[in-house]
């Protein structure tokens, strides 16, 4: 059983950053991809981005795109979302998600049915 457990939340103004922190236990990090989706009020749960198993390879939605930086530390066992330039529209509950580590494809998955595993969310808040 994978279990992860984020941290790094809170509240922040517009073009300030805040990192969030996905840890896991060492037996599974080097098999899993993660990734981070985001619920904001009344929306669907969303890809923000995420970071592969294999060669740390990492995918980003348009919305972040150069202004989040995915990133693994394997001493840690953690996955990290630099997120810089916040914008009000960032305002959401992220959630961590891992897939199964039976599951090897170096493919970052973009919808919440390819992965197996989440986190219980931290709440983002970005006020203009």
């Amino acid at each position: 059983q994978v279990q992860l457990v984020e941290s790094g939340g809170g509240s922040a103004r517009a073009g300030d950053s805040l990192r969030l922190s996905c840890s896991t236990s060492r037996r599974f990090f080097s098999m899993i991809t993660i990734s981070w989706f985001r619920e904001g009020a009344g929306k669907d749960r969303e890809f923000v981005a995420g970071i592969s198993w294999r060669k740390g390879g990492d995918a980003y939605a348009d919305s972040v795109k150069g202004r989040f930086t995915i990133s693994r530390d394997t001493s840690m066992s953690t996955v990290y979302l630099q997120m810089n330039s916040l914008d009000p529209e960032d305002t959401a509950v992220y959630l961590c998600a891992a897939t199964s580590p039976l599951n090897r494809t170096p493919v970052i998955g973009r919808t919440q049915a390819e992965y197996n595993y989440w986190g219980q969310g931290t709440q983002v808040t970005v006020s203009s």
